[in-house]
């Protein structure tokens, strides 16, 4: 048996390294053809004994992704599902800091060596993520960005879960190419529907019509994962704004926009009172923007 090694960073942070022998060593990825020799790591491994999702999408995220990257961010964390991604700008770097910010676990699987932040401008969320997630990458540490990087990346991303959802994506696009990674593998592949004049969602809508999943709830994607969330039981006294919301959605549902005329509220103070709402799990949004009682 062969056991992780250990080395520190610049930084202070100690680098494991598991081979496909260790104990630490995810055994899903040796469903890749290719399974990475060995595998860098700074972090928690154990937020890889959580159930766990990949979610992807392009660089050039609109507020609509980046929105709906949360909204499932929040989901997952009251579930306590570790969300992977690949730490790039866009959707994944949305994906992990909703992670971060409740508290949950997130992996982000890097194309370059594991102490090399990238993009540069993501040096405190790597830092971020390997003090309260986990920090991977087959590369040796000091490895810089080369050509065939980043899909040899995406093939870790998609075979670390079961369920890889594709938030906002192009016709081509990394996000595209780690889905069809994740279907190679006989991973289920689930995509989230966007404006059909959006070049963001034309990947992602191909995906749909081509056969993969529709997310257009939190509770779509849960299902998927085959996690259903209790609702709770209002408690007896919610904060004035929480209630304002709770009591505006009389008739089970409203729609955001409606909800600055029905509780007197700024569209700001709702979206936060939704907020709180959806990680008590009294309420769920569609993507359509529909607030529904749970």
């Amino acid at each position: 048996m062969t056991f992780a090694t250990a080395a520190s960073t610049e930084s202070g942070f100690e680098i494991e390294t598991w081979t496909k022998d260790s104990p630490e060593y995810p055994r899903e990825l040796l469903d890749l053809k290719q399974p990475p020799t060995s595998l860098f790591a700074i972090g928690k491994r154990d937020v890889l004994d959580s159930p766990r999702v990949s979610v992807v999408g392009t660089r050039s995220s609109t507020g609509y992704g980046e929105r709906i990257a949360r909204t499932l961010g929040l989901a997952f964390a009251r579930a306590g599902v570790t969300v992977i991604s690949g730490m790039a700008r866009g959707i994944d770097s949305k994906a992990h800091r909703t992670a971060l910010e409740q508290g949950t676990g997130t992996v982000a699987v890097l194309g370059t060596g594991i102490d090399v932040p990238y993009p540069v401008g993501h040096r405190a969320l790597h830092r971020s993520i390997a003090m309260g997630g986990l920090v991977l990458s087959e590369n040796p540490p000091g490895t810089i960005a080369y050509q065939g990087a980043f899909p040899r990346r995406n093939r870790i991303i998609a075979a670390l879960s079961p369920l890889t959802i594709v938030v906002e994506a192009g016709y081509r696009s990394g996000a595209i190419n780690t889905a069809t990674q994740a279907l190679e593998l006989g991973r289920q592949v689930a995509a989230v529907p966007g404006p059909i004049d959006s070049e963001q969602s034309k990947g992602t809508n191909q995906l749909i019509k081509d056969g993969s999943e529709v997310i257009t709830s939190p509770a779509d994607a849960l299902a998927l994962l085959g996690i259903t969330i209790k609702p709770e039981s209002p408690p007896p006294l919610l904060p004035d704004t929480e209630q304002k919301v709770w009591d505006s959605i009389t008739a089970g549902s409203a729609l955001t926009d409606d909800l600055p005329a029905l509780t007197d509220l700024t569209l700001a103070e709702c979206l936060a009172a939704i907020t709180s709402l959806e990680i008590m799990g009294l309420v769920e949004c569609t993507l359509a923007g529909e607030i529904k009682r749970r």
